[in-house]
């Protein structure tokens, strides 16, 4: 059977604010997700980093990708098929925050309001194993 499972990680769950090395607690969150999908033969991984809006468009862009890229290398170190997974970075150019939301300079609330758009999404798709 085929199946499509789908994990949005928290950046900075990840990576510190600014940062593409992985955290101690990144890497537990991306263990976990390993674990969760045993019972699954990958066929494709898309793995897409996002950014903030905080920087230069190309600024975070460079930081979706080495983020992104940082995650694949993770998940290859943990026997995953690098032929099986993309990795994309998207930039600041899909936020999930709402136009007219986290008004403002760059402060310690705002930063905390554009939590939601520093992310990794991982989606695989592949056979469920019985």
């Amino acid at each position: 059977m085929r199946v499509t499972q789908r994990l949005t990680l928290d950046a900075d769950a990840l990576f510190d604010f600014d940062k593409a090395s992985l955290r101690p607690a990144g890497r537990v969150a991306l263990d976990e997700f390993l674990s969760s999908i045993k019972t699954i033969t990958p066929e494709t991984i898309t793995a897409t980093g996002h950014a903030d809006r905080f920087g230069s468009e190309a600024y975070n862009q460079r930081l979706s990708e080495r983020r992104v890229q940082t995650v694949k290398s993770y998940l290859v170190s943990r026997s995953i098929d690098a032929n099986r997974i993309r990795a994309e970075g998207k930039g600041e150019s899909q936020p999930v925050t709402k136009p007219g939301e986290c008004l403002g300079a760059k402060s310690a609330k705002v930063i905390a309001c554009l939590q939601p758009d520093r992310r990794v999404e991982v989606e695989i798709v592949g056979t469920q194993i019985n």
